[in-house]
């Protein structure tokens, strides 16, 4: 039985979009399990990469505090020496200070107690006390400020200022402390301090009130009339009455020790997790 042509047209023409859709389902179906496991392989593989920048980055960072803490150490011994120098005169030239600070220094001259200022809140420095006291919460350490008095100096034809020293807060005011107020010419022998910026949460220094935080060598000149030349009196200038002497505060800080302690253990923890993890993966599949 022959069938119309109509018919065979019909039939072909209805047929092949049903085999092509059926044929384009299949070949999708086939094809994503196999595009699945490619992706994850990837992601995978890019993931352990990822993760090993943690120790790496870790390891680079211990390295680092390593050198810094050898530059620390090298800074701390030029420190002490210069701070344990013979004392040598004070320059004429202030540009040569710019080089000498924490180097002692001696000068002549006479005091000005009618221009004091006053740096507050200070505590007396006091190295036997802070051993005692080293991991305490609180401290015994009495508040107080630091006398800053004009130095008259005759045979350099300038001004400077003195850092007297400590005084307990009852005894800011002067007519307390009259016995220590020093008359007539001197030798003092200090160490030279330049100035410094306010640091973040200290307050401005409050010229009108004469209460000063840090140390604006230029404003204090300005106030006192005399050169923007700053040092620390040593010890030996303490007299019964007066400011305590010796108030310089030479330590730095070096904790890069326990740093290179973290950063390297950081590296050697993750570094271990990152092999258990992905490291044995490897080794099996190299065998």
């Amino acid at each position: 039985m022959h069938r119309a042509p109509g018919s065979a047209i019909g039939g072909s023409l209805l047929g092949t979009p049903l085999r092509l859709g059926v044929a384009w389902r299949l070949s999708r179906c086939s094809g994503s399990p196999a595009e699945a496991p490619d992706r994850s392989v990837e992601e995978g593989s890019f993931l352990q990469w990822l993760l090993l920048l943690i120790p790496v980055t870790a390891f680079g960072l211990g390295t680092w505090q390593v050198q810094r803490r050898q530059w620390k150490l090298q800074l701390i011994a030029e420190l002490e020496s210069r701070v344990r120098a013979e004392p040598v005169p004070l320059p004429a030239d202030p540009v040569e200070l710019n080089s000498l600070e924490y180097r002692p220094v001696k000068v002549r001259g006479r005091f000005d107690h009618s221009k004091e200022l006053y740096m507050l809140p200070r505590t007396m420095v006091d190295p036997a006390r802070e051993a005692r006291e080293a991991g305490r919460i609180g401290s015994s350490a009495e508040n107080g400020a630091y006398v800053i008095t004009p130095f008259h100096c005759p045979d350099l034809g300038t001004t400077i200022l003195v850092n007297r020293g400590f005084v307990p807060r009852r005894k800011v005011n002067p007519e307390t402390r009259q016995k220590g107020q020093i008359e007539g010419e001197m030798e003092l022998v200090g160490m030279v301090r330049l100035s410094e910026k306010r640091k973040p949460f200290v307050p401005e220094n409050s010229p009108q009130t004469n209460h000063w935080h840090y140390r604006d060598l230029e404003a204090m000149a300005r106030v006192t009339g005399a050169d923007p030349i700053f040092i620390d009196a040593d010890f030996k200038s303490t007299v019964p009455g007066g400011p305590i002497g010796g108030q310089t505060r030479v330590t730095l800080r070096n904790e890069h020790l326990q740093y290179i302690v973290t950063w390297y253990g950081l590296c050697a923890a993750t570094a271990y997790m990152w092999f258990k993890k992905f490291g044995r993966r490897k080794l099996l599949f190299l065998r």
